[in-house]
């Protein structure tokens, strides 16, 4: 079998030389060599300082050290493994050293229907250039998109030529649909949930705190994806569909080359950090070991209280069972 992480192509890294706040490899060999993240393939090889980086995109043909690994969590880079130019996610690993000042300021967002609202309509107002949406319940934007997405629907159809019988999805099937379209809308969609819930674990948000979804552990994800479908996932499944390319795998490797094309990535990146963070919004997104106080606020962690409460009351007495197995050099008893 072939060794596939030396067949690199000389394009895939050329982000770091243009945005290091994500970085994607494909197709070489990760290791660690002192506080620097060292990627390896067949005609380069490429030191990244490991605190520059905030998530690191491990595509297919990746290998990786422990080392590099273990470097990356120290300095709080988010890792995911993820499918050809970022599409589709499978695991992500967030490492301790990262603050949560970002998951801080989505949940009192989302908790609060004023302010929850105030998010919710610049998500619509991005769908809806030129228009202002300001004084809009969520009642009428709803309505405003579904119209808008009817509309748009049919232009693809006339555009392309293709019949278009209306969006049939069932969750968790991308194939229940009997049309070649539906199915490739479901696929390509897919694809694109996957690059989101991506850039939002790495930037430290929550996949499940959505603010026009909610209910799912990728509310959050389903917000992001809704605001490029109509630009990407839509006209590129009517193009596929008018060509006869009525697979999965034309509509992922479709969606990744436009991801690649339009460096995708970094604008979700952007749109996320501008809907939670607008421009003047000030928060603490330092790390910072602390203890939450119904009082106070916080304490500070890594302090023992004992000496200033009384425990007792709350339970934390020497009532405590333990279970611990021997050491691995133990000897074993004679019989």
């Amino acid at each position: 079998m072939p060794n596939i992480w030396w067949k690199a192509d000389p394009q895939d890294l050329h982000r770091l030389a243009d945005r290091v706040s994500s970085v994607y490899v494909e197709r070489s060999h990760l290791d660690r060599d002192e506080n620097a993240i060292v990627i390896i393939n067949k005609r380069q090889t490429v030191r990244v300082p490991a605190a520059m980086v905030a998530v690191m995109l491990l595509g297919p043909g990746t290998r990786t050290t422990h080392a590099a690994i273990s470097l990356l969590a120290d300095s709080g880079t988010t890792v995911c493994w993820v499918g050809e130019q970022g599409v589709r996610m499978y695991a992500a690993g967030l490492g301790p050293s990262r603050g949560a000042g970002l998951l801080h300021r989505q949940a009192w967002l989302v908790t609060r229907p004023k302010e929850r609202l105030a998010v919710a309509r610049p998500m619509y107002g991005m769908r809806f250039p030129g228009e202002d949406v300001s004084t809009l319940t969520m009642q009428q934007l709803r309505g405003r998109e579904g119209t808008r997405i009817r509309k748009y629907y049919r232009a693809q159809a006339e555009r392309t030529g293709v019949t278009w019988n209306g969006r049939l999805y069932k969750a968790g099937d991308a194939f229940a649909a009997g049309d070649d379209l539906n199915r490739l809308l479901s696929a390509a969609n897919a694809a694109l949930y996957g690059i989101c819930h991506a850039v939002i674990i790495g930037l430290g948000a929550s996949p499940g705190l959505g603010f026009v979804h909610t209910g799912k552990a990728t509310s959050f994800v389903l917000d992001i994806a809704d605001l490029y479908k109509a630009e990407y996932t839509i006209p590129l499944s009517f193009d596929l569909a008018a060509q006869g390319l009525t697979e999965e795998r034309d509509a992922r490797l479709g969606l990744r080359d436009l991801i690649a094309r339009d460096k995708l990535l970094g604008r979700i990146v952007t749109d996320v950090k501008n809907l939670l963070t607008p421009e003047g919004t000030e928060f603490e997104d330092s790390e910072a070991n602390l203890l939450w106080d119904e009082h106070l606020g916080a304490v500070p962690g890594g302090t023992n209280y004992a000496s200033h409460a009384d425990l007792s009351a709350h339970g934390m007495t020497d009532n405590h069972i333990a279970v611990i197995g021997p050491e691995m050099d133990e000897a074993a008893p004679t019989p």
